[in-house]
């Protein structure tokens, strides 16, 4: 019988810190349930010591899951091990996951500490954290760029002080697969009481080798693996969860180790993310790219045909793709409705949520003839995120533009339970309807970046609309579709500006310390 590889999600932690994916508290509670679906082993959910705000976050997921180990960050320093112990408290299965550099640049450039400084601090941190909880996890920051004798001494140290995770990272992409997977197998036979603990592996994606580096180190003797939905992280990014779990799901032949991962949540998951950060997936991206599996030229057509298996590896399904695209339509009643729903594995806590669901859906099947299942996914994501307080509501907006006259829009909005009404002039429609947002709600905010992608294929297709807004210190992402793309940027700009209005932030995350 193979192995256990655990899976530790770090999306809401080390995702979180790529510039302007920074998230709400509802949002990070959204994507941990859908984690949890997809059987993740360890959520980490947070850095409880980078601010109130993520604190309280990490103390909500730890709160609403259940199934997953919840997980919170600490650098190698009493008080962000006691704030990382206060966050992960009420979770049914906490870890704490602490963390110091063991680079001769960082120890010498950053930490300026001896390597015998760092070592006390290390075994100081794991001693602390296991007084609060059970699960310890320690990561050596920059281990791909350390000595090797001094990472055998400061593991088997915080093995001895109670770590029972020992997290090896890449944390700037520099080693290369044979070396790292070479590294795991020497640290494991070096280390004395390395089967005391599990070896985890976390790598970043400067040089693209992110994935690679990880399977190799897996293929090492770590048998838990650090990565995100999508590959979200800072700089390039952090090894994929889906490319990792369908690597080693697909090749047993090489790998003697499987997940418990359920594979069918994959794609949901990776949708989920990229509408709430901003991030688009790229159409050629493994697993989860619209190409993944699409075949163009003729000769790869015609195999498919003969047999899936002469050009496909694995089976769309498998990873959440759906053969019937085409579900609903505007004649469908509220029982198909729910049942498409709960095939999509979108289920609704109460018939008050089901009816507003069903209510969008309808107005939707009036704007457009076929209801696809990626429409009902983003129906179902606007509907979680209009569970979070609005000081500001959409109501109307006409437009009006010709060839070499000036674009205006005219925007009605709900504004604290008052209506409001604004006429504004842009360098275009999208331009023209946000100054009317600004001719109401003014502020000192900075559109910096605004993106469009289109849900399904025909031109009635839902414009799915992101924009990042940049307001003191603060990032925040806004999302909005609409059948009318000047609609659906409003809609994204408004829900923009509410989370800058009433949502508590916190500040730019990848302005912490990072593995």
């Amino acid at each position: 019988m193979n192995d256990r590889l655990y899976i530790f999600d770090t999306t809401l932690r080390d995702g979180e810190q790529s510039p302007g994916a920074s998230m709400t508290a509802a949002e990070k509670i959204r994507i941990a349930r859908q984690l949890e679906k997809l059987k993740v082993d360890i959520i980490e959910a947070g850095f409880p010591a980078a601010s109130p705000g993520d604190s309280d976050a990490v103390k909500m997921v730890a709160k609403e899951i259940r199934e997953s180990r919840i997980c919170g960050l600490a650098r190698a320093n009493p008080g962000d091990v006691e704030k990382a112990a206060e966050a992960v408290k009420g979770a049914n299965a906490p870890r704490i996951h602490t963390f110091i550099a063991t680079s001769p640049i960082h120890m010498k450039a950053k930490l300026r500490m001896s390597p015998e400084d760092v070592l006390e601090k290390a075994v100081q941190a794991v001693r602390q954290a296991r007084d609060s909880v059970d699960d310890v996890e320690f990561s050596a920051e920059d281990a791909g760029r350390s000595d090797e004798d001094f990472l055998c001494r400061v593991f088997e140290a915080v093995i001895d002080a109670g770590a029972r995770t020992v997290n090896i990272p890449d944390t700037v992409g520099y080693t290369m697969p044979h070396q790292f997977g070479d590294l795991f197998a020497r640290l494991m036979e070096r280390i004395p009481n390395s089967d005391k603990a599990v070896f985890s592996v976390h790598c970043h994606n400067d040089l693209g080798v992110a994935v690679a580096n990880s399977l190799a180190a897996v293929q090492g003797g770590a048998r838990q693996v650090e990565c995100t939905i999508n590959g979200l992280g800072e700089r390039a990014g952090n090894a994929s969860l889906e490319e990792v779990v369908m690597a080693v799901r697909t090749r047993q032949d090489v790998f003697s180790c499987d997940t418990q991962i359920d594979t069918t949540q994959i794609l949901p998951a990776s949708r989920m993310v990229s509408s709430i950060t901003g991030f688009p997936v790229q159409p050629n991206k493994a697993i989860v790219g619209a190409n993944a599996f699409a075949h163009e030229a003729g000769i790869h057509q015609d195999g498919v045909l003969k047999q899936r298996d002469t050009y496909e590896i694995m089976r769309a399904e498998d990873v959440g793709w759906s053969a019937n695209q085409i579900v609903l339509g505007k004649h469908s009643g509220r029982t198909a409705f729910r049942d498409r729903m709960s095939a999509l594995n979108i289920e609704f806590g109460s018939e008050a949520e089901l009816n507003a669901a069903f209510g969008r859906f309808k107005e939707l099947a009036d704007k457009k003839h076929e209801i696809f299942d990626d429409d009902l996914q983003v129906l179902a994501g606007e509907g979680a995120s209009q569970e979070e307080p609005e000081a500001i509501r959409f109501i109307g907006l006409k437009t009006t533009s010709e060839t070499g006259g000036v674009p205006v829009a005219e925007l009605s909005l709900e504004y604290e339970g008052e209506t409001c009404s604004s006429r504004a002039e842009g360098d275009g429609l999208v331009d023209a309807a946000f100054k009317a947002v600004e001719a109401v709600v003014p502020g000192a905010r900075n559109l910096v970046l605004y993106s469009v992608n289109a849900i399904t294929a025909g031109s009635d297709s839902q414009g799915e609309v992101s924009v990042r807004l940049q307001e003191d210190g603060r990032i925040v992402n806004g999302q909005g579709a609409d059948t009318d793309i000047v609609v659906a940027s409003v809609k994204a700009y408004i829900n923009g500006v509410n989370k800058l209005q009433v949502s508590p932030q916190r500040f730019n995350p990848q302005s912490g310390e990072t593995i």
